[in-house]
Formats: C-alpha cells, sequence, structure tokens
C-alpha cells in the first residue's frame, strides 16, 4: 500500500505519503490564497523526499471539507486527476475526522471546528478521535454555543472564538498526514471509504446575478 494523501479544505495546503504502516514524507503551507498553486510542488516535494515516483502510488486520499468552495474544489479536482491517470482508488475522508485523529485530547466527548469565515465555523460533534457523532455543519458560533458548553474543541474555529470555545486544542488545521493515517487505518479494518464527494453545505460566493439587463445589438 502506498497512498498520498491530500487536502486544501483549510489554509492549509498539505501532502502526505503512507506506506501502510507509517507516514513516509509530508509536507504543509498555510496559505489560503495559493492552494492551486502550492498543490502539484507539495506533491512532487513528498514523493521526492520518500525517494519515490508518482506510479508507485496505489491509493489516492482526499480531505473532502466541509471547506470553501475556491479552496476545496482544488484537492478535489487533483485527487480525481491523479486517480484517473494512474488507474487507483479516490478516497473521501472529512476533513473535520482529520483533525479530531490528530486532536491531543485524551477523551471525549470534544468538538472540532474550522474557519468557515462569514464569522460562522464548520464543526461537529466527537466522542472520540475515532468516531464522529453528528454531521458537519455550519453555525455562527453563538448560535451553538449550548450545544458545545463545556466540550473541550480542536481547530481554527475553535482558537478564533474563546467565548464559545474556551477550552481550545491544537492541531489548528488538518494534516495530511493525519488523513492518510486514518484512512490507512479504516482500509486495514476493512472499513469502506466514501467516494471523494465535496462538503459545501453552503453556496458559492460567486454566483450569476439576477435579473440582469441583456444588451442586444440593434
Amino acid at each position: 500500500m502506498l497512498l498520498l494523501a491530500l487536502d486544501t479544505a483549510t489554509p492549509a495546503v498539505t501532502v502526505a505519503l503512507h506506506d501502510g504502516t507509517d507516514v513516509i514524507a509530508s509536507s504543509s503551507q498555510v496559505d489560503a490564497r495559493r492552494h492551486g498553486e502550492l498543490l502539484l510542488p507539495a506533491v512532487d516535494r513528498v514523493l521526492a523526499e520518500a525517494g519515490l515516483r508518482l506510479d508507485a502510488v496505489t491509493g489516492v486520499v482526499v480531505g473532502t471539507g466541509p471547506g470553501p468552495y475556491t479552496g476545496l474544489r482544488v484537492g478535489l479536482m487533483t485527487a480525481d486527476t491523479f486517480g484517473l491517470a494512474l488507474g487507483v482508488p479516490v478516497y473521501g475522508v472529512c476533513t473535520l475526522d482529520g483533525l479530531a485523529y490528530a486532536a491531543d485530547i485524551d477523551k471525549g466527548p470534544f468538538v472540532v471546528a474550522t474557519d468557515a469565515r462569514r464569522k460562522e465555523v464548520y464543526w461537529a460533534r466527537y466522542a472520540d478521535s475515532r468516531t464522529r457523532l453528528t454531521e458537519p455543519a455550519v453555525d455562527r458560533p453563538a448560535d451553538i454555543a449550548e450545544r458545545v458548553k463545556g466540550l473541550p474543541a480542536v481547530g481554527a474555529g475553535a482558537l478564533l472564538y474563546p467565548d464559545t470555545f474556551p477550552v481550545a486544542h491544537e492541531p489548528e488545521h488538518v494534516s495530511a498526514a493525519s488523513l492518510a493515517a486514518l484512512a490507512a487505518e479504516r482500509l486495514a479494518a476493512g472499513e469502506e471509504l466514501p467516494a471523494p464527494r465535496p462538503l459545501y453545505l453552503r453556496r458559492p460566493d460567486a454566483q450569476v446575478p439576477k435579473n440582469y439587463k441583456v444588451v442586444t445589438p440593434k
């Protein structure tokens, strides 16, 4: 097994290789505006670090979000392209699950929250680092304060809103290393991983304007 994992659902552009036992190479850069520019060089970098070629990859793992439309689709489209070019399966893993898996929390329950912008967070509740209790959602922190009261929280969203998440833990952003390790663990256990379908949770900012004026030549 050689899994290539990547995620662009948060400001982190993150890539890793996992051989079924351990992460053998990884790269993470935080830049919310350069996902498309940074992702492929990061793939080249981890392959070079591992001394491997792309055609050695037997599966691709990609974070499915939730995340902003523009950033999230960079990783998903790249993963699909690799899968088609290499003839290997592409597995989707919820980005929040990757954060939960890497969380420095001994036991649950706890919350994972990432920054959704617009003064909102993407979030879900977990029983432990491997078990999600709720579907990912997007909400204003104040609107979910009672539902997460007293729970530790992980992620950039938790760090941004201490009034709602007073007990915040690292990591701030997801790493492809944790996504790869979680996917490898689930595959080894015979679990079926979901298809790489994006969790946008809301419509993109850019939309066709309504009632626009059509100008035709006379």
